[in-house]
């Protein structure tokens, strides 16, 4: 790894990857300060919950209901705020990092220092991972100390079941963004790679999306590494965690090794 390139571009981009870490805690922020009033009508709330289409519940992340504040927060936040905020930030920095610099002609500058595309390429990675590490940092904080400052301990709350759903967060973008980082490796121009990694990660959330609404569909989640992230099984203690890690952690260092290797062996525009 370059560690001076690494220094630049963290300080490049500092700012932006503070504006979503910020972003992401004062939703969920949000969702603690509005949770009591909800806990106090919470049985009018279930009723009205049950009444919708299953379909629609689990689209949504409700198919648990509210029992808890955990369900509340997977249903409210994690089931889609959450999977928005970070899917664009997975798919802009990593378009930045490198489709951007190749098309604007700064690639050719940082690669006449005494450097090789493979370090520079596996800095870059190291970049949106660790903008990925910050903003989940941020996110976890922010709910532990919400909920200690906010609710002051009078809901009960499983730390460690929310603890691994910011886990599972940060490997399935790290999935995410290892595929985003794919396509910057591959296109000399910004917008093509801005379009794949946007196109194809859109692909992945309608899949899952689609696949929750009825059974006839389920089959299209399949299709879709979104579908590994499952917030109500996660908090109400179904998920397979061990797996849904391996896999992830697979398909985002499978994606970032062969964008090095790509991006190693492919012509570049001088």
């Amino acid at each position: 790894m370059n560690f001076s390139l690494y220094k630049q571009m963290m300080r490049t981009n500092m700012k932006g990857i503070m504006s979503y870490g910020v972003g992401s805690a004062f939703y969920i922020l949000l969702i603690l300060g509005i949770y009591p009033s909800i806990a106090g009508n919470a049985e009018d709330i279930e009723k009205m919950i049950k009444s919708m289409p299953e379909g629609f519940l689990n689209a949504f992340g409700f198919e648990n209901g509210l029992g808890n504040l955990e369900d509340f927060m997977s249903g409210e936040y994690y089931g889609l705020i959450f999977i928005v905020i970070l899917s664009i930030f997975s798919v802009m920095l990593s378009t930045k990092l490198l489709a951007k610099l190749v098309d604007q002609g700064s690639m050719a500058y940082i690669l006449s220092a005494p450097t090789t595309r493979g370090k520079v390429a596996f800095t870059q990675a190291a970049v949106l991972t660790t903008g990925l590490l910050i903003i989940m940092a941020v996110t976890t904080a922010a709910g532990l100390a919400g909920y200690h400052l906010m609710l002051g301990g009078d809901y009960d709350f499983n730390v460690s079941r929310f603890l691994v759903l910011n886990l599972l967060g940060f490997l399935l973008f790290f999935a995410v963004g290892g595929i985003s980082f794919l396509f910057s490796a591959i296109s000399n121009d910004e917008k093509r790679a801005l379009g794949l990694s946007g196109g194809i990660t859109f692909l992945f959330f309608s899949f899952d999306l689609l696949g929750k609404l009825s059974e006839k569909t389920e089959w299209m989640r399949s299709l879709s590494v979104f579908s590994l992230f499952r917030p109500g099984d996660i908090v109400n203690g179904s998920a397979d965690i061990a797996q849904v890690s391996l896999v992830l952690a697979a398909v985002g260092f499978a994606a970032f090794a062969l964008s090095i290797l790509i991006f190693k062996k492919r012509d570049l525009p001088l």
